[in-house]
């Protein structure tokens, strides 16, 4: 199963649905459920709902192999932690899809540690498709345990 999801800000991501609904009407993918928040496109080809609760969420993330999202961190970080195959589509300025292109950068960051898969172009969404089915990507290490430490050392020390 392939999960989209578009985040909660009040912003469209129409192009990435179009161009969704094109793969799955060109019948190239499993099924398909997406998340499309603000989005004034409503996919004609794949099962869609505005917004999700919790568990719904959660219940989507687990059941899909494959996540499509926008640049949002709260989703991909989400989906790695999960180890789910992710492709990071970034919402443009251009296209009114956020008041900047600062998803770009977050999702290059995310991609040099390579745990997603992005894809620049809606037309080659395919192609991501294509390739996560067969990349391994690294797993998540968090490193909360580190900074708490180094957070207690410090108290410790300044407590002396």
């Amino acid at each position: 199963m392939i999960f989209v999801t578009l985040g909660s800000q009040k912003f469209q991501f129409n192009r990435l649905l179009k161009a969704v609904d094109k793969l799955a009407e060109e019948g190239e993918t499993d099924e398909i459920f997406a998340q499309i928040g603000y989005s004034d496109y409503l996919p004609k080809n794949y099962k869609y709902k505005s917004f999700l609760n919790r568990e719904e969420f959660s219940d989507n993330l687990n059941r899909a192999d494959i996540i499509i999202t926008h640049g949002g961190t709260g989703a991909i970080m989400e989906a790695v932690k999960k180890r789910k195959k992710i492709i990071a589509v970034p919402r443009l300025a251009k296209y009114g899809e956020h008041v900047d292109n600062h998803q770009l950068q977050l999702i290059n960051q995310f991609k040099e540690l390579d745990l997603i898969y992005v894809c620049n172009d809606c037309d080659k969404l395919d192609e991501a498709l294509e390739t996560v089915k067969t990349k391994s990507f690294k797993s998540y290490q968090s490193n909360t345990a580190r900074i708490i430490e180094s957070i207690e050392e410090y108290i410790g020390e300044i407590t002396k």
